[in-house]
């Protein structure tokens, strides 16, 4: 799949102002089920935000009550300031590409992307001026003529994408556009997405269960769970700071260890099954110690060595036995098994960059686990 072109000149005309997007205070439900739970949001002018989350979160949902596709039941939503709760979805000035892409098999691609056009009744010369743009901005130029059926699906997605800016949006809705995709190619077009709303200046949602897709093009991510939103930051920030148990979890990988926090004169500890860990400072939400508290840190913020080897400056330590180990490719996982260990199971997972872990760690090996302090969390339901 090569790479989308230049901007031609004439995809000048499909470029818009960027505008901010608030949803305010919004609760929605289907019957007796409770989609969306007070969700408060706003969407900086030319941003590209996600809503991430399992199925069934409310994420898609959302999205489709920006396009006007949903209702709410309380709450608003404004597009450049301008409350368009009760308008119609043709009316909101937002292009929306759909997770099927929904093109029409019995039209050509040139057909389907003016379809928006003809159904504003534009003139002939300014549709065909503006499909001709979108053609070129897409990478499509020289494929108007076939059907859907007849292109690869990177080019029904490119198809779908032209369609919906064609007609000019101020917000570009995305509804997990790349997940009829196989991997490969979906790497490819999520640059080529990111490159278009940057080339076009186009506020973009993207909705998307998949971390990794959202943490490559997004500048921030709400994460959601059952119609409310965790917490919303850049992808780093979420991945490093988590808010809670289920934040943490469903970025990445993550060693969850029960136990109890300790305070004295001395400091702050959570004691666990394996051992005694001394908390940095900031370790505990604002000083305090949340319901269900858990101790949290990523598989790559410790390290394995020989017990008895000193401890460094900084870092504590677990006894554990080594159950297993992985090669993936860049990096060796290590499954440790520790007393008392993680929530469900007794397993910690470490991650070392592949070449860099001491000689003879085979499974039944017996080894300290050396954490990180400044990366530890404690962190709560």
């Amino acid at each position: 799949m090569t790479a989308l072109p230049a901007a031609p000149t004439s995809a000048s005309s499909l470029s818009a102002p960027s505008v901010d997007i608030a949803i305010e205070h919004v609760d929605l439900w289907y019957g007796s089920n409770h989609v969306l739970r007070d969700v408060d949001l706003r969407i900086e002018p030319g941003e590209f935000f996600a809503f991430l989350g399992p199925s069934g979160c409310g994420k898609t949902t959302l999205l489709r009550l920006i396009a006007g596709f949903n209702q709410a039941d309380r709450g608003r939503v404004l597009i450049a300031g301008r409350d368009v709760s009760g308008l119609p979805p043709w009316k909101r000035d937002v292009g929306m590409v759909f997770q099927s892409y929904a093109l029409w098999p019995h039209m050509t691609v040139e057909q389907n992307i003016a379809f928006g056009l003809e159904e504003r009744r534009l003139p002939r010369q300014e549709i065909r001026k503006r499909v001709a743009a979108a053609l070129d901005l897409v990478g499509l130029g020289g494929l108007e003529k076939r059907r859907p059926a007849q292109l690869s699906g990177g080019q029904q997605q490119r198809v779908a994408l032209a369609r919906t800016i064609v007609v000019e949006p101020k917000v570009l809705l995305l509804d997990e556009p790349l997940s009829n995709l196989d991997a490969k190619l979906r790497g490819e077009v999520r640059r080529e997405l990111r490159e278009l709303q940057q080339r076009l200046g186009l506020t973009a949602i993207f909705v998307t269960h998949d971390q990794e897709e959202a943490n490559t093009i997004c500048d921030r991510i709400a994460v959601m769970k059952d119609g409310t939103v965790q917490q919303v930051g850049a992808p780093t920030a979420l991945y490093d700071a988590p808010r809670n148990l289920f934040v943490a979890g469903f970025l990445g990988t993550t060693n969850i260890l029960q136990g109890r926090v300790l305070r004295d004169c001395g400091g702050v500890a959570f004691e666990t099954a394996a051992g005694t860990i001394p908390l940095p400072a900031g370790a505990l939400p604002g000083g305090d110690v949340p319901p269900g508290a858990k101790l949290v840190f990523r598989p790559h913020h410790a390290i394995l060595s020989r017990p008895g080897v000193p401890l460094a400056e900084g870092r504590a330590r677990l006894p554990g036995t080594i159950r297993f180990k992985e090669f993936l490719g860049a990096t060796e996982r290590y499954g440790i098994a520790v007393a008392g260990g993680v929530e469900g199971s007794t397993e910690v997972s470490v991650d070392l960059t592949h070449g860099t872990a001491p000689a003879g760690l085979e499974p039944g090996t017996a080894v300290a686990i050396d954490i990180t302090l400044d990366r530890l969390h404690v962190l709560g339901e």
